[in-house]
């Protein structure tokens, strides 16, 4: 997922948006690196402790996320790599298919999505961008907590590294995907952590507090109108 300006960016320009949209927007939420390090919920497994086969694991995860019909959070998301950095901000969740995701500090940028669009607002570069969010399944974490569970083993390879732990790695089956792997931490059948190993070589850390499970979220909270005056991409 990336966010293109136009044609008189510059080329610098476009890749530190695609660096915040990658790691601090989304799934800055979503964590050590994927697959290489467990969040630090999942430390305290033991070395020996067997991991699931890949259905079991699947469903498992599947059922976590069914529970999760809404949620809402605060966040916190610290990227390691080429542009590291910390960001903060909150998050609402609705299924099917609704998404916010606010990045409030250092810098402030929107991505709300309601089943057939995405739109991605940075408030900086005054531009925003619309995508399909069908095309947008395997770059964007997030919709791991408000699309439909039961597709997510279609998408992705799913592994729980410790049979006794709410602990998985996720990897991406589509060869153009933005992210190598994406590890998620339940506890008290939340998800409270997600780990991020994106194609740019850099691992994005999110954990998420405040959190409220299966509240009632009202709707203008996935619907985005342009502010005047701000230039709006297509894709």
């Amino acid at each position: 997922m990336t966010l293109f300006t136009n044609n008189t960016t510059s080329t610098t320009n476009r890749t530190t948006v695609k660096q915040k949209l990658m790691s601090g927007a989304l799934a800055g939420v979503l964590l050590t690196s994927l697959g290489v390090a467990a969040p630090m919920v999942a430390l305290t497994q033991s070395a020996n402790a067997a991991p699931a086969d890949n259905l079991t694991a699947a469903k498992r995860l599947n059922a976590l996320l069914t529970n999760t019909k809404s949620m809402t959070a605060n966040f916190s998301q610290t990227t390691k790599g080429a542009s590291s950095g910390s960001f903060q901000g909150s998050m609402s969740v609705q299924r099917p298919n609704n998404f916010r995701w606010e990045t409030k500090s250092p810098s402030q940028q929107l991505i709300v999505a309601n089943g057939s669009s995405m739109w991605i607002y940075d408030k900086d570069l005054e531009q925003a961008t619309k995508q399909a969010v069908d095309s947008q399944v395997g770059n964007t974490p997030a919709l791991l907590l408000s699309g439909d569970p039961s597709k997510i083993d279609k998408s992705f390879k799913v592994t729980q590294p410790y049979n006794n732990k709410n602990y998985y790695v996720l990897y991406p089956k589509s060869g153009d995907a933005s992210f190598k792997t994406l590890s998620m931490s339940f506890s008290g059948g939340k998800p409270v952590m997600m780990v991020l190993n994106d194609t740019l070589g850099q691992t994005t850390s999110i954990k998420f507090s405040n959190i409220k499970l299966n509240p009632s979220i009202n709707s203008s909270q996935f619907k985005f109108t342009p502010p005047k005056g701000v230039d709006i991409i297509n894709q």
